[in-house]
């Protein structure tokens, strides 16, 4: 016998059709991130993969976060290793930095001091006989003196003293000075000359550099004498007539007669 069906009813969906809309709302879930939370409380009860296809739709899911996770975590490191590249570079430059400058400091330091060393040196002036004294002053009258007067002043000194420059200078002359008898003149640094007579050795050379202290002769009593003394003057030029006073040349850098 047929059957035909009544209008108006409709069919309960096959159980394949089902399985298949149901694996379509998963893949919708997935690309909203529901399902994530709602899949597999949902899916505990539902018929096996077999059936459905859901069980690797799922799978795919946990497969795709594995990789963000593991995405993720590598870019957490390498950001972690770019910060501590970019730390110890900038520790470096700074230790560089640090060394530079300290460096540049001590140099400058250095030269600093060099430069005031070697104005000390310069500016240091000396008695041309230590402990000695002033025997015969500067212009002092007598016929001994062919200008009529004394146009340095003499150290008491016996023969064989050691005679020093009284500062850095060049020597210009040295050897024998008619009445001065042997005599070295030394140019000063400053442009200024000085003369010493009647040595009774000389102990330098014309040309030769001399410090402040620095022996040059041994006071004698050769030349235009009557006995044995050092004749020092102070000039502006190496010639005879161009005297300075001694003592006021000698204290004005600082040495105390």
């Amino acid at each position: 016998m047929a059957f035909t069906r009544a209008p108006g009813k409709h069919r309960r969906p096959s159980r394949t059709q089902r399985g298949t809309a149901r694996a379509a709302g998963v893949a919708a879930l997935t690309t909203t991130g529901v399902v994530g939370s709602l899949a597999a409380p949902a899916l505990a009860a539902e018929p096996a993969a077999a059936q459905t296809g859901l069980t690797p739709v799922v799978t795919l899911g946990d497969a795709v976060a594995d990789r963000i996770d593991a995405q993720a975590a590598a870019q957490h490191e390498a950001a972690r290793e770019a910060a501590e590249a970019a730390a110890r570079k900038a520790a470096e430059e700074a230790a560089r930095e640090k060394a530079a400058k300290e460096a540049e400091e001590a140099r400058a330091e250095k030269e600093r001091a060099a430069r005031e060393a070697e104005r000390e040196r310069l500016n240091t002036f000396v008695s041309p006989i230590p402990g000695s004294y002033v025997s015969t002053s500067y212009r002092a009258g007598s016929s001994l003196w062919s200008s009529g007067s004394h146009t340095g002043v003499d150290f008491h000194a016996a023969s064989g003293t050691p005679v020093q420059s009284v500062g850095v200078g060049t020597v210009v002359e040295a050897g024998w000075g008619g009445s001065y008898g042997n005599q070295v003149v030394i140019k000063m640094h400053d442009g200024t000359y000085t003369q010493y007579g009647h040595l009774s050795s000389i102990g330098v050379s014309v040309g030769q550099q001399v410090a402040a202290g620095q022996q040059i002769g041994l006071s004698g009593a050769t030349g235009n004498v009557t006995g044995a003394h050092l004749h020092f003057e102070a000039r502006t030029t190496a010639e005879y007539g161009s005297d300075l006073d001694p003592v006021a040349y000698l204290r004005a850098h600082g040495v105390n007669l």
